[in-house]
């Protein structure tokens, strides 16, 4: 019996490192029922899994025969129009998102669903603001203003160039001994950091991206790279990327952090924050305690108003 990590899925082969550092084919054994997921596939990119190595003439093939508990995945909805979903990866560290404030904007609204995803998955998210070597000093008082909003709610924010290097050191920092993911626009910068960070990985990712913003339908799959500094990092090309987890209204609130402070405040115990009395997030609002933007996007997800911002929403450049 061998434990070792899905490198690459790609729907019925599954590239595997061994602990020892061997990378093996390895194929399934069986079916897999994983409680409470309808999957297209049971094995994703991230997954600890055991398996069996067979040996067939010249051929050798591991056969994953157990994979082991998730610490959190992110999925998205199968393309048919079933109930399934597609597991892209589990067992993610850290989620970044590349803000730019113009070229292109990057939009609170943007920014609050990829938190309510991160806080949903319960994956760690940091807020990269690039391109901070481009900006007037009006717009780098903006981006701090932005920066100062996120941080006092409790996420980590940081201001980038990954044209120049600045504070590249500080995020691969905090991706060491890590596995993360790197979501934002198209045009943010994402393959230029990336490739900053680890010149020789040079992923092909703009192609892909814009058959996708061209409404074709490509079939790729995630894949976990090793990185020299001791930290891996999970590509999505070709997959919107962190996606957008579906929430019940009455759960909403409580991936908010600030709003989640407040919730035993609120004459009622399931209040919505919308239209019931003594309630103490929308007291905090009018206080501007919690920010309007932060209230805007939590109303414009709870009435459903998401399908703009599906089009080009996390695609890799």
């Amino acid at each position: 019996m061998n434990n070792g990590v899905v490198y690459k899925s790609t729907g019925s082969w599954y590239t595997v490192k061994a602990e020892n550092g061997t990378f093996y084919e390895c194929r399934i054994k069986g079916k897999f029922r994983i409680k409470g997921i309808k999957s297209t596939s049971p094995v994703s990119v991230g997954d600890h899994v055991q398996f069996d190595i067979e040996t067939k003439g010249d051929e050798t093939i591991g056969i994953i025969t157990k994979i082991g508990e998730r610490d959190n995945y992110i999925i998205r909805k199968s393309v048919n129009l079933s109930k399934q979903t597609h597991i892209i990866a589990a067992n993610i560290d850290v989620a970044f998102l590349l803000i730019t404030l113009n070229n292109p904007p990057t939009f609170t609204s943007f920014i609050d669903r990829f938190l309510v995803t991160a806080e949903a998955y319960e994956i760690r998210a940091v807020l990269l603001f690039n391109k901070i070597d481009t900006y007037n000093e009006d717009e780098l008082l903006e981006v701090k203003l932005l920066a100062a909003l996120y941080r006092t709610i409790g996420y980590e924010c940081l201001g980038i160039s990954a044209s120049t290097g600045k504070n590249v050191d500080k995020v691969k920092e905090m991706m060491r001994s890590k596995v993360s993911m790197f979501s934002g626009h198209s045009g943010v910068g994402k393959s230029t950091l990336v490739n900053t960070i680890e010149s020789n990985l040079n992923l092909k990712t703009t192609q892909i991206s814009n058959q996708h913003m061209q409404g074709q339908h490509t079939t790729t799959f995630a894949e976990m790279y090793d990185l020299s500094f001791g930290a891996q990092i999970i590509d999505t090309p070709g997959i919107k990327g962190f996606g957008i987890v579906e929430v019940d209204k009455e759960e909403l609130g409580g991936y908010f952090p600030e709003f989640f402070k407040l919730k035993e405040y609120c004459k009622f115990n399931n209040c919505l924050h919308i239209e019931e009395p003594h309630c103490a997030v929308k007291e905090a609002v009018a206080e501007e305690e919690i920010a309007s933007s932060r209230y805007r996007s939590y109303l414009q997800i709870i009435e459903g108003e998401e399908e703009h911002y599906r089009k080009d929403i996390y695609t890799n450049e």
